[in-house]
């Protein structure tokens, strides 16, 4: 059940903007031991250092934001005992402006912190502040969402590729098991220039184009907001539409009110139901298949993001070298195993 937990405390985090996961005892997903760590037979000494972690968040655009800084803050102080080390962690929220981002990295660069882990959504922009901290010697991780352009010291996020092509291979399946040989496809893209959004939409593609399942009929940009899934509109331009891909299930709201609105809304098995492929298995997303409205999905597995992002921190911060690419995997979810 520990999944069922983590996304119960998500749940609780969406609600009220305070996490519970770092306190809950039963939640087993967050009791950090050597099996949490990434690498259990890690010999790592910081030597007695007081790390200084400058983290920017463009924003936080999601309950997944807040968790990710809450598993930050539980894991590094776990972490840090195990290995001789402490963390201080100085945060800046750019409420969404890349341009403001840039102007804190460059605060927390003038404060000489010892590593900065940035999560920027536009993946164009970053690399400015990139190549300014290599300027100043501090070394610098690009957290979920990659750089387009510069390469960080590292990076540590999941493989949205292969999420994206675990759940559209799932969905081949699910429609071969329910004989459906016409499907038409509408796909709610996040915004395109981030490097998770890309890949997924590739990954999606690539499966089409490998199996002829579906045909995806237009393609929707929705920037990651909410409001902006622009679903009815491409439902009532396209009423033979019977099947969705969701890039993001942190808005899935909005597609349950758009479907609802057009009489679309129902569960899998009852005759009207549109199939429904999701990443992430957010809140919103996680009550979705619960309410057998989503078919399948991928997690993004946050606290394992956490654990590494940690873990590659207190080495650079230490003159260590770590590799570039750090991609944690996530887990295929479907109604029948979502709270296995």
């Amino acid at each position: 059940k520990v999944f069922a937990l983590l996304m119960a405390g998500l749940l609780a985090l969406n609600a009220t903007g305070i996490s519970v996961l770092a306190e809950t005892e039963e939640n087993d997903s967050t009791e950090t031991t050597e099996e949490n760590a990434l690498d259990p037979e890690d010999d790592f000494d910081g030597g007695g250092k007081k790390i200084r972690v400058g983290l920017s968040w463009e924003e936080m655009q999601s309950s997944i934001n807040q968790a990710w800084q809450d598993y930050f803050m539980k894991y590094s102080e776990e972490y840090g005992k195990k290995h001789n080390c402490t963390f201080d962690w100085i945060v800046t929220v750019a409420d969404g402006d890349p341009s403001r981002e840039l102007s804190n990295i460059q605060d927390l660069i003038n404060q000489e912190v010892d590593c900065i882990v940035a999560w920027a959504d536009n993946g164009d922009t970053i690399g400015e502040s990139i190549n300014a901290a290599k300027d100043a010697g501090i070394p610098f991780v690009t957290f979920d969402h990659e750089s387009s352009n510069v390469k960080p010291d590292a990076h540590v996020g999941e493989d949205s590729y292969n999420q994206a092509y675990t759940t559209a291979t799932k969905m081949t399946e699910i429609l071969k098991e329910k004989g459906e040989t016409d499907v038409k496809a509408i796909v709610l893209q996040g915004t395109l220039t981030d490097s998770n959004a890309i890949a997924r939409g590739n990954a999606w593609s690539d499966v089409e184009k490998e199996t002829g399942a579906w045909e995806t009929v237009e393609w929707v940009p929705t920037d990651w907001e909410a409001e902006k899934s622009g679903l009815a509109n491409a439902l009532a331009a396209n009423p033979d539409v019977n099947l969705i891909y969701c890039e993001s299930d942190f808005a899935f709201n909005s597609v349950e009110a758009a479907l609802e609105e057009c009489d679309r809304l129902y569960p899998i098995g009852d005759e009207k139901h549109v199939y429904m492929a999701a990443d992430d298995v957010q809140p919103q997303g996680y009550q979705g298949q619960l309410d057998k409205y989503i078919d399948c999905g991928t997690t993004y597995d946050a606290w394992n993001q956490a654990v590494a992002v940690v873990e590659v921190v207190a080495k650079l911060a230490c003159g260590e070298k770590v590799p570039q690419e750090n991609y944690i995997e996530g887990r295929l979810a479907t109604p029948d195993t979502i709270e296995s």
